[in-house]
């Protein structure tokens, strides 16, 4: 959600009851209308202050627990960042059908067009995220009982500075939820997703998009009709009877991928991108990599699939059987079930496939070209390894698996390297703290620097 903070996904949601909230203020008084409740403490203690023009005297924190399953919208992407350049496109673009039209920090007009929306729909309340998670809830009198209304010690004055505001605190409470399993309050229904990315529902925004790096992908330049044909999608996926769908867990899915492949192309990019010159050591890093892309094929390598002409290495044919292998495991059962899936489901499972089959032609060429060159360890081709010929599919390796990783670009690689030590946290930085400046008057950041290096 940082790295790609302009969101382009909507997704219908539930929170289980029993689910705790929280609401920091200066007033002791319960939320009339629309307001913005916590997911952890330590963010909601952030609005705790002092009541101006009597200072200590405290503040007040509302804890609330839901009496009922919520009805909740959630906005990927840094959906809760109040800047200009595309975290709040898909909230304005379904509160008022334009987006860049309204100040960023219209907060109270943004959450009352929403509730008002999501009234017709049974929602009860939106989900955005930052480097925490909130829930916009629509109303503090349905759906939710009070566990208390205590009076705090204010938080400390301080410089109203980013890094000020947003204490330590908040960003460590925010960090516990950045990787799987994520943000586990708010149950996605995935089977009811729509996507800007959907070429066939947003045709718009191909073109567009043509050329830009992921970073400066935008929704605000969508056409009337296919915003809506967006809006029609999404308030029928509202509003389809619990359990219509294939019942295929797809989160569940798409982590079995990500941990099959995630890991194993890291330390096989870690082993490309040794420094070497000695040939002996050329030779041995190769056959570490050669292995490494064996134990990524190797549920997959048919008995009867080997070289047939190891004179043309052009002529892979014969992995042919592999890569299929590899490329539809995960989805070849999942034929039987079209007839039951919704849209959203068909554009999850084409996307899983397509993913599915890049990782698995790369991997397997890459293997195939070791096998050539004689360094595969049960497929040996060659009684001697040519120096030469290893230290040319050496490079071709790097330059393959650099752009599979790139267009991958999967977001359990964005880390702090080296690792952080107990007194440190790994963070990448997100409106407020730490954020880019927009560059003014063209609503959109500077491209962001590589992965983080360190804390």
């Amino acid at each position: 959600n940082t790295p790609s903070f302009a969101g382009h996904n909507i997704v219908p949601g539930s929170i289980p009851k029993g689910t705790v909230f929280y609401h920091g203020t200066m007033k002791k008084e319960f939320p009339p209308g629309p307001e913005w409740v916590a997911t952890d403490p330590e963010h909601s203690y952030v609005f705790c202050r002092d009541k101006p023009p009597h200072p200590q005297q405290g503040c007040w924190h509302l804890t609330l627990a839901t009496t009922r399953s919520l009805k909740v919208v959630y906005f990927d992407g840094s959906s809760a960042a109040k800047i200009p350049c595309g975290s709040l496109d898909t909230q304005d673009l379904i509160a008022w059908g334009v987006s860049g039209s309204h100040n960023v920090h219209d907060d109270r007009q943004r959450i009352k067009e929403l509730c008002e929306w999501g009234k017709n729909f049974g929602v009860d309340g939106f989900l955005s995220l930052n480097d925490f998670s909130e829930v916009m809830l629509c109303d503090f009198t349905s759906g939710v009982s009070v566990v208390s209304f205590a009076n705090l010690v204010a938080r400390p004055g301080e410089i109203r500075t980013a890094w000020g505001f947003i204490s330590f605190a908040v960003m460590n409470a925010g960090s516990w939820h950045n990787h799987f399993p994520g943000e586990t309050r708010v149950k996605l229904d995935l089977a009811g997703l729509v996507s800007f990315y959907d070429t066939q529902l947003v045709p718009s925004l191909v073109e567009i998009r043509a050329g830009q790096e992921r970073w400066d992908h935008r929704v605000q330049n969508i056409s009337s009709e296919d915003l809506s044909v967006v809006k029609s999608r999404l308030e029928a996926n509202l509003m389809r009877p619990e359990g219509l769908s294939s019942g295929i867990d797809w989160r569940t899915l798409v982590q079995v991928i990500v941990g099959r492949f995630a890991g194993r192309l890291e330390l096989t990019r870690y082993l490309l991108n040794s420094s070497v010159t000695n040939p002996d050591e050329v030779l041995g890093l190769a056959s570490k990599t050669q292995t490494q892309l064996r134990t990524m094929l190797t549920p997959y390598l048919l008995f009867s699939a080997t070289p047939t002409d190891q004179s043309d290495k052009s002529h892979l044919n014969w992995t042919i059987p592999i890569f299929k292998h590899c490329a539809t495991t995960h989805t070849y059962s999942m034929e039987s079930d079209l007839d039951s899936m919704t849209d959203s489901e068909k554009l999850l499972l084409q996307a899983v496939r397509g993913t599915s089959r890049e990782i698995c032609r790369v991997v397997t060429k890459m293997w195939a070209a070791g096998v050539y060159a004689g360094i595969d360890p049960v497929l040996n081709t060659k009684d001697s390894p040519d120096i030469a010929e290893v230290t040319r599919i050496w490079n071709a390796w790097a330059e393959d698996l650099d752009n599979l990783m790139t267009w991958l670009d999967w977001n359990v690689w964005v880390k702090c390297n080296p690792g952080c030590g107990p007194e440190e946290m790994c963070y990448l930085p997100t409106w407020p703290a730490g954020f880019p400046q927009v560059e003014k008057g063209r609503g959109r950041m500077p491209h962001p620097p590589p992965n983080p290096d360190g804390p």
